[in-house]
């Protein structure tokens, strides 16, 4: 039963996943306004009914889900751990997202494109970020108490997302080295450099 579990999973992220390429394609070639979702859906081999099970919308679709930590991750975040560093454990909450996901460098590199060449996308992708740092804040005060302040909480979620950035200029970086493992070295990097 759990093997049919994996598997039903492992296609629904399969099927997202091919959405939103298929979206970031479309968007690239026509513009966020040149296709509709019937035509999304045909181009994606799924029906419109499971396109809108996944996806609201256009904008929702060249996006991406927004990232997702399993249960049992966050209750070892939200206890103190997994290292009982705060900033440490974030960068581990950042790796659990990165690997639960598909991500092929050449796909977020042209989705990036795609997302830098539309205001609209520009914009989808500020209010998501925002509603995921607060989602962060929300975290970090529930695991380090009130004291420890929004500002401070939001601040660690800018550094980390700075440094996650660096992680995307893919010319610069060495291909035979995964993203998350980009993200770790450049976590690491940072936290020498502040000392």
């Amino acid at each position: 039963m759990e093997e049919s579990a994996t598997l039903r999973e492992r296609r629904r992220l399969e099927t997202e996943s091919r959405i939103t390429a298929c979206a970031q394609r479309l968007t690239d070639e026509r513009g966020l306004d040149g296709f509709t979702m019937d035509e999304l859906a045909e181009t994606a081999e799924v029906s419109r009914r499971t396109l809108f099970n996944y996806f609201p919308s256009k904008i929702d679709a060249v996006l991406g889900k927004p990232p997702e930590i399993p249960p049992s991750v966050m209750a070892t975040f939200l206890e103190g751990g997994p290292h009982g560093h705060l900033v440490e454990d974030l960068g581990e909450l950042v790796r659990v997202i990165l690997d639960g996901k598909d991500i092929d460098r050449e796909r977020m590199e042209a989705g990036r494109q795609v997302i830098l060449a539309n205001p609209r996308l520009i914009l989808a992708v500020h209010e998501r970020f925002e509603e995921i740092t607060s989602d962060f804040v929300d975290m970090i005060l529930a695991r380090e108490g009130q004291d420890f302040g929004v500002d401070r909480s939001r601040l660690v979620i800018r550094l980390l997302v700075a440094i996650f950035d660096c992680c995307l200029p893919f010319t610069e970086i060495d291909p035979a080295r995964s993203l998350p493992d980009d993200f770790t070295a450049n976590l690491h990097a940072a936290r020498e450099l502040f000392g």
